[in-house]
């Protein structure tokens, strides 16, 4: 029996998104995330006679499964038995299709004997066709930055990789009656995305401001270049979402985060959820009080996915 437990991860956005006339050698997608301790995945994977799973998304995991077994050798490939204690919620902004399709992946490969790697992993599922960070973030856990994807590349690579500061907490808010972004209205969204020329601000943002405000610990700055670098990734699909976040319920939580004074507020992925980075216990638990909404504390996942015999 092998377990695996896998942090969440907050996506803050994209670099870029491939549009009509653009440049087809250069680098697509791309994007900065974070990874979270709490929600995470939790699942157990033992041999069977026959194919099961039990638990929340069920059925996802047992696809995941019977997927990455049958890029095995034949002489390799046998059933199991799949037990979800925990996984974040569905198509919330929180990773849990990568997070679920890697860690059943992971267990599999363990209980037959062969170690691969996360990408390798990522590839025989088929994840990471847009955004690296879940799979980045799985293997290390930690604030990630991947470089976008060259045609011909399937996983992007990644550019850096850093601590958060273990005292910074992040409390997740989800607003009642939030759009859910998910399947053909997400494909739609990116079929019909507006061209942007806010890459190159993005990247300056990131080397210039988000990086160096971590590597100070300098709460401010770095959420302050985080919300800015996550309503310019949420502009190119202003036409589809009616602005920069995905509903009217998500930016009015933002405004009023914004309100109380926190800088790092943001939108992430699809929503609906949305994240606030504090600098300690005391002032999360001040927010939470303060929001009329479902939420919650986490702290950034130092380390990704950890694996138990």
């Amino acid at each position: 029996m092998t377990r695996v437990t896998a942090p969440a991860r907050l996506h803050f956005g994209l670099f870029s998104v491939p549009t009509p006339g653009g440049d087809p050698d250069a680098r697509q997608y791309g994007g900065v995330g974070l990874m979270i301790e709490s929600p995470r995945v939790d699942l157990l994977v033992s041999p069977a006679a026959s194919w099961s799973a039990q638990g929340p998304m069920s059925t996802r995991a047992l696809a995941f499964a019977q997927q990455f077994t049958a890029t095995l050798p034949p002489e390799r490939q046998r059933p199991f038995r799949i037990k979800i204690a925990e996984v974040p919620e569905e198509h919330a902004g929180l990773g849990s299709g990568t997070a679920l399709a890697l860690a059943v992946s992971q267990a599999i490969a363990h209980e037959i004997g062969i170690t691969l790697p996360t990408i390798d992993l990522a590839q025989r599922v088929g994840r990471g066709l847009r955004s690296a960070v879940g799979i980045h973030g799985f293997e290390q856990g930690g604030l990630i930055v991947e470089a976008g994807k060259r045609p011909g590349e399937p996983i992007s690579p990644l550019s850096a990789r850093h601590e958060v500061p273990p005292s910074w907490r992040i409390v997740l808010v989800q607003p009642e009656m939030a759009a859910r972004w998910h399947g053909e209205r997400e494909r739609s969204a990116f079929s019909r995305v507006q061209h942007s020329n806010a890459s190159e601000k993005m990247w300056r943002i990131v080397r210039e401001e988000m990086l160096p405000a971590l590597a100070t610990q300098d709460l401010d700055p770095f959420g302050e270049a985080v919300h800015v670098f996550n309503a310019l990734a949420g502009a190119a699909f202003a036409q589809e979402q009616g602005g920069a976040y995905a509903s009217p319920a998500i930016a009015a939580i933002i405004h009023t985060l914004r309100e109380f004074g926190i800088q790092g507020v943001g939108q992430s992925s699809w929503g609906p959820t949305v994240f606030a980075i504090m600098g300690d216990e005391d002032q999360a638990a001040w927010l939470i009080k303060k929001v009329n909404a479902k939420a919650s504390i986490t702290r950034a996942a130092a380390y990704g996915a950890v694996q138990t015999a």
